[in-house]
């Protein structure tokens, strides 16, 4: 038995001696296979795709960037600069796609060792951001902040965006400290981090150093996307008189306004182009922005510019030349200021609000001039306002009347042979007396020449009475056709008065109209009176020029205009060809005869010429050549914004309409002083005096 099992225990052992090579040979075998299977694979992948992997490797795109060209400028009727560019060198940074925060806070960490930047207006979560963009960072800090600040109440992790605002939320409750080389690093890295993938944005740009070029230009190969560049800003050689007007540009942060983004961006706009925002500069953005030079960039995989190609250089912007002498500007400016002055001397401004003035062409409705002063009646101060021409409405009182007579002859109730009129005053039931300004009886009757010389408010409505079928017992009753107002207004608009003038600047507003009827339904035909002597609808004073030079050119309605011509600018930055040249534009024919016009122009005429105590305009009788005028004063009031509720105190709005030389004008001017406390000194003609004084010694008319 037992030497069975000895014989048993040889054999098993000796076959397990054999079974164990085998194991290995199998194994070695299989991985063989494998090893074979895997080189067969790599040698596949590298002859059949091999090219294809490289290329991917070696893979650009190419992106067309564009870049701002300096801004086109503005120049006076004479060629002097109103509005230029002051360029100075820049350091921008290009922005790669998909970069990273972690390299744009290297590039800014290097850059503050060549530069030095301004400290920006830094939030404490700008702050925390450029702590959290150093490599590693946020992952040290997201396993130091509280496990609540990572998982919400049921141990699920919360989205990277929580996370991250979490992280903020510890680097702000931790306490930031970082020292000035810091901020610096900080502001360069939020202007940087706010770029627009391949877009441009200056880092410095004032007070850029020769040393700081150098330094930065010799390790630009350290730094991707940064550059040297320029940059500019408007700049005004002859002041800011007119700058209401010019209008302004935005700046590269504010970038393009809310309100025109769609349409700027489908225009090939970048979102933080400088645009002009109001005004000319807006008006004729299309113009002075110029066309955007173009650059083919090719970017790698790493999402790095490899290559960039300049493709076309770009176009400067074109220049405006504008109907405006800047010298004339500046001297009706300055004359419509010491006027205003004069009044304020004799405290009769402490309700007014402001005055202004425009002068324009009446033969082609070139704007000659327009200045305008804005006064706050809280404080005493003023500010320039040019814009108040096209944009304020004033209720202007009898300089309107030259419409009011010209409306009458084309309505037949008077004609230039037949046009006499009792003066006796109007009483109408449970109203006060409407007269005008001198006592009652003072004229038994006037012709339409004589009502103009006087300035006759009962004229005027009298001719209203007339042209609505007036039944009038005084004291008792009057009755008017229900068209009353449609049909005074319809003449007024004819010469511009209540309508847009058209004018080439943006921003222009329309006069005011006065309700027709009563809380009751019924006509205002007391309103109807005081409409026929310019005491009840309000009209801007572009409006009034419009009017004026209506009468002064014959009965053309003209769209004033501030731009004479657009010209190119050529390569060396010089005036080049014209693109446009502003033609005078006829809105419309008044439908008067030569012989109804010459009626308002003689009225005008006698008002300065004239003799008699109650001539109203005898300060303008002595400008050489003569000129025509209407004056006017209207009742007005002060509303206190402050307190609307308040009664508004009693205030005198003076204004005044011009045109010379009488026999053949080439001036038109509008001026208005509202809301003083007091009609005495004569303002407006005082101010229109020096205008002409001005004007015709510029353009040597004797």
């Amino acid at each position: 038995m037992r030497r069975i099992l000895d014989i048993i225990k040889k054999r098993t052992g000796s076959q397990a001696k054999s079974t164990i090579p085998f194991r290995l040979n199998l194994l070695f075998f299989i991985v063989f296979v494998l090893f074979a299977m895997l080189v067969a694979q790599l040698a596949y992948l590298q002859i059949v795709y091999g090219g294809k992997f490289t290329a991917e490797v070696d893979r650009t795109d190419k992106t067309v960037m564009t870049g701002n060209v300096p801004r086109g400028m503005i120049y006076d009727s004479k060629g002097r600069l109103l509005v230029g560019n002051s360029t100075s060198n820049a350091i921008t940074y290009t922005k790669s796609g998909s970069v990273k925060s972690s390299d744009i806070y290297t590039i800014a960490n290097r850059l503050t060792k060549y530069m030095t930047v301004e400290v920006g207006n830094l939030t404490k979560r700008d702050k925390a951001d450029y702590i959290l963009a150093a490599p590693n960072k946020s992952e040290q800090v997201a396993k130091q902040m509280p496990k609540s600040y990572r998982v919400d109440s049921r141990g699920d992790s919360l989205t990277s965006t929580k996370i991250y605002a979490n992280e903020v939320k510890y680097i702000e409750q931790q306490g930031i400290h970082l020292n000035d080389k810091d901020l610096q690093r900080a502001t360069l890295f939020k202007k940087m981090s706010a770029a627009y993938s391949l877009s441009s944005v200056f880092l410095k740009d004032k007070n850029l150093t020769a040393k700081e070029i150098a330094q930065v230009s010799e390790h630009l190969t350290e730094l991707p996307g940064i550059s040297i560049g320029s940059n500019w800003e408007r700049e005004y050689p002859q002041g800011k008189s007119i700058a209401s007007i010019i209008g302004g540009v935005s700046t590269e942060q504010q970038g393009i306004p809310d309100d025109e983004l769609n349409k700027m961006l489908a225009s090939g706009y970048s979102r933080n182009d400088r645009v002009g925002t109001s005004y000319l500069e807006k008006n004729y953005e299309s113009i002075l922005a110029g066309t955007k030079s173009q650059r083919e960039v090719q970017v790698g995989s790493n999402n790095q510019i490899k290559k960039s190609t300049l493709l076309y250089k770009g176009q400067k912007g074109g220049n405006l030349n504008l109907t405006i002498d800047s010298k004339f500007q500046k001297q009706v400016q300055s004359a419509l200021e010491e006027q205003y002055n004069s009044a304020k001397a004799a405290g009769i401004t402490q309700y007014s609000d402001g005055a202004y003035a425009v002068a324009v062409n009446p033969k082609t409705g070139a704007v000659l001039a327009m200045a305008g002063i804005h006064n706050d009646p809280k404080t005493g101060k003023t500010t320039e306002d040019s814009l108040g021409v096209i944009n304020r409405t004033f209720v202007m009182g009898s300089a309107v009347k030259g419409a009011t007579v010209l409306g009458a002859l084309m309505d037949g109730v008077i004609t230039p042979e037949n046009n006499s009129q009792d003066d006796t005053p109007i009483y109408l039931p449970g109203t006060p007396v409407k007269k005008s300004v001198y006592p009652a009886g003072t004229f038994s009757s006037l012709t339409a020449i004589q009502a103009l010389q006087f300035s006759s408010n009962i004229y005027m409505m009298n001719l209203a009475m007339k042209e609505a079928n007036a039944k009038y017992t005084p004291n008792s009753y009057i009755h008017m056709d229900s068209d009353i107002f449609s049909k005074l207004r319809g003449y007024f608009n004819q010469f511009g008065l209540g309508v847009k003038t058209g004018i080439d600047i943006s921003g222009e507003t329309t006069g005011i109209e006065g309700a027709t009827k009563n809380s009751d339904g019924e006509l205002k035909t007391g309103s109807a009176l005081d409409l026929s002597y310019g005491n009840y609808d309000a009209y801007t004073l572009i409006e009034m020029a419009q009017y004026i030079s209506t009468i002064a050119n014959g009965g053309y309605r003209l769209k004033p205009y501030i731009v004479q011509s657009i010209q190119k600018t050529k390569d060396d930055g010089t005036k080049g060809a014209y693109e446009s040249v502003t033609k005078p534009s006829v809105l419309n024919k008044v439908g008067v005869t030569q012989d109804e016009l010459d009626v308002v122009r003689k009225g005008m005429y006698a008002a300065v010429h004239g003799s008699g105590y109650w001539t109203t305009a005898t300060r303008l009788a002595d400008l050489s050549p003569a000129v025509a005028a209407k004056t006017g004063t209207a009742q007005s009031f002060y509303y206190d914004p402050d307190n609307p509720s308040s009664d508004p105190p009693e205030t005198i709005t003076t204004s005044l309409v011009s045109f010379g030389p009488y026999d053949d004008p080439n001036i038109a001017m509008a001026i208005v002083f509202p809301n003083l406390t007091s009609e005495d000194g004569g303002y407006p003609q005082l101010l229109a005096k020096e205008i002409y004084t001005d004007y015709y010694k510029m353009t040597g008319q004797k």
